[in-house]
């Protein structure tokens, strides 16, 4: 028996749930989170959703999601401030031909042209039991729980066609610096870059984001101290990370000027900052207080029973080991002064970076106070 329409919504809404799904570089991710004497229903209707979907897909389901995910991207990249620059990035900070060359959502074109077969094919290929990772999280019974499971997905089949992923990796340096200079309608001229660093599930990677936390984490970071509170240069300076395990991570700069200064000013400012921190690497102080920030971070992620189940299925689904998400904390702290110097140096460099400018339209002496804080990384 399958859940016409959006009946899955009604029934999780109904019993006082909350639920979404999430489609990323390396995962896709369905998630409700429910009160704990629902939890029969909840593992009933994801299995529904695996077992059935295969027949529910027709080409009305098809075009409706279509429009969906093309209305997601209007919202999110077309109509808005600053909204491709994650794609524009990520298609230069990755060649083409690479997997990682096109972001997840697609693009118009992508979308119009994937056909209802494609859609079957790529569902009946991943969608599987064998292809997917559970976890249940909060005040439950164990037994009573895997009795679920194996009552409500045992009988779902397996599949084998599943190809092993194209290899993404690349050189650890790029080797030269990549440009794309965008004029379009944005309130302030902007400065995005996107460098090349260690993959998810390494030391070299937990450096990289102690170094960036450091350089470009929150308002006590050298970035935002040096553009926005000395030089007062930027609104807003910002480094984030995109873990990846399957390609090279990104290191995601992004500053937005204030008004009238000019991008060359603004990237000699920031180059001056990491030719700095490569050469004299943090301090004692920095290390302690951007150790105790990413801590908090995954502290927060921890403490819900949809972030601790999150973690989970990430570390399951990308490393084969659940308990990695437990100990990752401990992995962060780990991390010393030296090695996050020997990252910064290493790779936070010129020839090591995709940027992209962004040139307003209008004249520069209009509103320009106006910041879009869109960082653009998907998580």
């Amino acid at each position: 028996a399958s859940v016409p329409g959006n009946g899955h919504f009604e029934l999780v809404q109904g019993a006082g749930g909350s639920l979404n799904g999430t489609t990323s570089f390396e995962r896709t991710n369905y998630f409700e989170t429910m009160p704990t004497h629902q939890l029969e229903l909840a593992l009933w209707l994801e299995a529904d959703r695996m077992g059935s979907l295969l027949a529910a897909l027709d080409d009305e389901s098809m075009e409706n999601q279509r429009d969906v995910v093309k209305n997601e991207r209007r919202q999110r990249y077309d109509n808005v401030p600053y909204g491709t620059a994650f794609e524009r990035l990520t298609a230069l900070a990755y060649p083409e031909g690479h997997p990682y060359h096109h972001t997840p959502i697609g693009s118009m074109a992508d979308l119009d042209a994937a056909s209802l077969e494609d859609a079957r094919t790529f569902f009946r290929t991943y969608y599987a039991p064998n292809n997917a990772v559970l976890s249940v999280v909060g005040d439950i019974d164990p037994e009573q729980t895997l009795a679920w499971v194996e009552k409500y997905f045992g009988t779902i089949p397996a599949h084998d066609g599943k190809q092993p992923p194209r290899d993404g990796s690349l050189p650890d340096i790029i080797g030269e610096q990549l440009r794309e200079e965008i004029v379009e309608e944005v309130p302030a001229r902007a400065l995005m870059a996107a460098y090349r660093l260690p993959h998810d599930g390494t030391r070299e990677c937990d450096a990289a984001d102690v170094a960036l936390t450091i350089l470009g984490g929150g308002e006590s970071s050298l970035l935002h101290n040096r553009l926005v509170r000395r030089d007062q240069t930027a609104v807003a300076a910002g480094f984030g990370m995109l873990r990846l395990a399957g390609a090279p991570s990104l290191g995601w700069l992004d500053v937005k000027t204030s008004s009238g200064v000019e991008i060359p000013a603004i990237e000699a400012a920031v180059d001056e900052e990491l030719a700095r921190f490569a050469a004299e690497g943090p301090t004692a102080e920095e290390m302690e207080r951007a150790q105790a920030q990413l801590e908090r971070e995954w502290l927060d992620r921890l403490s819900t029973v949809a972030g601790r189940a999150d973690e989970l299925c990430r570390f399951a689904v990308l490393f084969g080991d659940p308990q990695l998400a437990l100990t990752a904390v401990r992995r962060v702290l780990d991390i010393t002064a030296e090695e996050v110097q020997a990252v910064a140096a290493a790779r936070l460099r010129p020839d090591n970076r995709a940027v992209l400018v962004y040139e307003p339209i209008a004249a520069d002496d209009d509103e320009n106070d106006e910041s879009d804080e869109n960082e653009g990384a998907e998580q």
